[in-house]
Parts: structure tokens; C-alpha cells; sequence
């Protein structure tokens, strides 16, 4: 009967083992799976902090890529609408409403002396000089407006607005 409760005994101590192991065997699958949680945790809050970055970025990018278009369409009416130009300013120089500074209104070529030339060549000559003045005043326009359009598109880039001497 000893023999029977010591072997009782020594199996329930077996027992408390086994089950003092399993208890800390399962403790530590829970610390395991608590650091795992903690970790994803941590990579989904930094992968929500990135996905908000880049939907931000874009969203720049989107606000960005509008007013270039729409710069670049200004720039485009700008361009068609001094392609009238050279033409109104020759018909003002031709009517008297515009005047040719006096440097321009005398220039002369060293082939054709208008002390020489007959009428025919005087009257070329004077519509050369309004279709030299109207195209100076597009290239004028033109390089202004093309100067305008760049600072404009800097402007949107870097996020400045131009000054108001830049943008009359």
C-alpha cells in the first residue's frame, strides 16, 4: 500500500509538472502573441502615417498639375492673342495713331540711300519700318508674356506668389 501512494504521489507530482509546464508554456505563447500584436500595431499606425503622406503628396501634385494647366492655357491665349499685334501696330503707325521713336523711324541701310531710292523703294521702306515696329512690339509681348508664364509656374512649384512688380 506504501508502494501505491508513493507511486500516487510521485504521479501527481509528475502531473504538477506537467501542468506548471504547460502553464508557462502558454504564458509565454501569450507574451509572444502580445509582442506580435504590439508590432503589427505599430507597423499598421506607420503604414496609415505613410499612406496619409502620400495621399497628401498627391493631392499637392494634383493641385500643382491644375494651375500649371491652367497657366499653361493662359500662356496659350496670351500667345494667340499677340499674333493681332504686329498688325494693329502697323495699321496705327500707317493711320498716325503711333508714333516711331526717331532712331527707328530714320534707320537706314548702308545698300539703299533714300537720297537715291525713288518712291516705289521710300514707300517700302516706310512699310518696312511699321512692320519692323510691329514685329519688335510682338517679340516684346511675346517675351513678357513667356516671362510672366515662368514666374507663375515657379511660383506654383515653390509655393510662392509672385511680387506685384512681377505680375502687373
Amino acid at each position: 500500500m506504501i508502494r501505491a501512494l508513493i507511486a500516487t504521489v510521485a504521479l501527481l507530482l509528475v502531473l504538477l509538472l506537467v501542468a506548471i509546464a504547460a502553464a508557462l508554456l502558454y504564458r509565454g505563447n501569450a507574451l509572444d502573441a502580445q509582442a506580435r500584436d504590439a508590432t503589427a500595431q505599430q507597423r499598421v499606425t506607420t503604414l496609415e502615417s505613410q499612406l496619409e503622406d502620400e495621399r497628401s503628396a498627391r493631392g499637392i501634385e494634383h493641385t500643382q498639375a491644375k494651375a500649371m494647366a491652367q497657366i499653361g492655357d493662359e500662356h496659350e491665349n496670351d500667345r494667340e492673342a499677340s499674333a493681332s499685334v504686329p498688325a494693329a501696330v502697323v495699321a496705327d503707325v500707317r493711320t498716325g495713331d503711333l508714333k516711331l521713336r526717331n532712331d527707328l523711324a530714320t534707320c537706314h541701310t548702308a545698300r539703299l540711300s533714300q537720297a537715291v531710292s525713288g518712291a516705289v523703294e521710300r514707300d517700302a521702306s516706310a512699310q518696312l519700318r511699321a512692320e519692323v515696329a510691329g514685329d519688335l512690339v510682338r517679340i516684346g509681348r511675346d517675351a513678357d508674356n513667356h516671362v510672366r508664364a515662368c514666374q507663375r509656374a515657379i511660383g506654383v512649384l515653390t509655393g510662392q506668389q509672385p511680387s506685384v512688380e512681377a505680375n502687373p
